[in-house]
């Protein structure tokens, strides 16, 4: 049987970035294949398909794990259970020797399926506060990886023994952008500051509204990239203004080049951030679209000095407007933020992350070994 290693997690890039992350990393000390387990039309799919074409793929049923009353929630246990099915058929033939999860309701399923077939599990959580998919599937983990201190004391002490703070894995491909190439491509003049705005995998339709309403006015002051998301039909066409629903092969050498970012606070954007040292405007998931948890994202970063924060609620697109032309006038001010992200290091957390997957491996190897013996 081929020697693998099996991912799972989707729904948004953050489920599915930070684990391509490591899987780079881990294919310079790993000869065996990669499987990554995801939902049939989720997102994650087509981000592994453009990012990481050596994964192998494989789908199963998904049901949304839910923290309120619904009627979909009876319907979604079908789901999960045929969710479970699958994993455990798709695991009992691919048999890896660990199944590392970054995630989101799909990876439930998988997750209580490894753990049935004495797979060794992994599991890391990128916010603050653990999800519900993460506090489900840490019980069945031999391992709960966090990016903080306080997230470990926000898990219970029966669970304590195994959580490893190791912070959040980012891509390599984010430390080594041409940054300059990336301007002379767009044809924009070096003599203003590049703001790249964007709203995670998804899109933000607000922060869409908010540069559309000061456009003219930003122009005026910086050239723009603006990643719009899928659900963003038509856009002006303005000099200075480049726009588009993705940018998959450009998206580190925008972020690289930028003076300024415009972002939700998914924890992934933010250590994305860090890792590139730019400074961010963030506005994070309101609590009446969100569980809260961008808000407290952005909070830690705030308090780090990497960001400024913006809360959508009631938020005007002119004082937006004054918010990016002060911090991008404002040389000073950005060389602070962005001294502060180094203090993030954003670098170690993927070769922390990859050195244990490989150290649960070898002893899960071990043990077999010796019990045949």
């Amino acid at each position: 049987m081929t020697k693998c290693i099996a991912f799972t997690g989707g729904g948004t890039g953050g489920h599915v970035i930070p684990g391509i992350a490591v899987m780079e990393a881990l294919r310079e000390k790993y000869s065996g294949e990669l499987y990554w387990i995801g939902s049939r039309k989720g997102i994650e799919r087509d981000i592994l398909r453009r990012s990481a074409p050596y994964c192998h793929y494989r789908s199963v049923p998904t049901g949304k794990l839910r923290r309120y009353i619904s009627l979909q929630n009876f319907v979604d246990l079908f789901r999960v259970a045929a969710g479970v099915i699958w994993s455990f058929v798709i695991l009992l033939r691919l048999r890896p020797d660990v199944l590392f999860s970054k995630g989101g309701f799909v990876s439930v399923p998988p997750v209580f399926a490894a753990w049935l077939l004495r797979i060794p599990v992994i599991t890391h959580e990128s916010d603050v506060d653990p999800g519900l998919a993460t506090r489900i599937n840490s019980r069945f983990a031999a391992r709960i990886c966090v990016p903080y201190e306080v997230t470990r004391d926000l898990l219970p002490d029966s669970l304590q023994i195994r959580v490893v703070v190791t912070g959040n894995p980012v891509r390599r491909d984010l430390q080594h952008a041409d940054a300059a190439g990336l301007k002379r491509k767009l044809g924009f003049a070096d003599d203003k500051p590049l703001v790249f705005v964007f709203g995670g995998s998804l899109g933000s339709e607000r922060i869409n509204r908010l540069v559309d309403d000061v456009l003219d006015a930003l122009l005026e002051h910086v050239n723009i990239v603006h990643q719009r998301g899928a659900q963003s039909l038509t856009w002006r066409q303005s000099p200075g203004y480049v726009a588009d629903h993705f940018f998959y092969e450009d998206y580190p050498a925008i972020l690289g080049a930028a003076d300024l970012a415009v972002c939700r606070a998914g924890a992934g954007t933010l250590w994305e951030l860090a890792a590139t040292r730019t400074p961010g405007i963030c506005i994070p998931l309101s609590l009446g679209a969100s569980r809260g948890d961008q808000i407290r994202n952005a909070d830690v970063f705030e308090r780090m000095g990497t960001v400024l924060v913006m809360q959508e609620d009631g938020l005007e697109a002119d004082v937006f407007l004054d918010a990016v032309c002060e911090i991008v006038h404002d040389a000073g001010r950005r060389r602070s933020m962005a001294a502060a992200c180094e203090r993030v290091q954003a670098d170690t957390a993927v070769h922390t992350i990859t050195d244990l997957i490989l150290t649960i491996r070898g002893t899960e190897a071990s043990s077999i070994e010796e019990g045949n013996s």
